[in-house]
């Protein structure tokens, strides 16, 4: 998961979805499918939740709505992320 974290532009917002993008591409190209990604997507905003300070403010928000979320909503957090992801690219 760190891997991943280090290479996640954190500057913007902007960049940050840009770079979201760039790893569901990766991760497609690598065979993976959709759910697949969505499933790693759901465990990986937990881990950031539990283990990384957020270092923009949207992020700070996105981890406030992540931890009184309930696993259903987790999951509907993390699908919505994969959207703002592709379209921002």
């Amino acid at each position: 998961m760190q891997e991943i974290i280090n290479r996640l532009d954190t500057s913007s917002w902007e960049n940050y979805k840009h770079s979201l993008g760039e790893a569901m591409e990766v991760a497609s190209d690598m065979g993976l499918s959709e759910q697949d990604i969505a499933q790693f997507a759901q465990k990986f905003g937990s881990f950031l939740a539990s283990n990384v300070a957020p270092d923009i403010p949207e992020n700070k928000a996105l981890r406030e709505l992540w931890e009184i979320a309930s696993p259903e909503e987790q999951k509907t957090v993390a699908s919505l992320m994969m959207k703002l992801a592709k379209n921002s690219k």
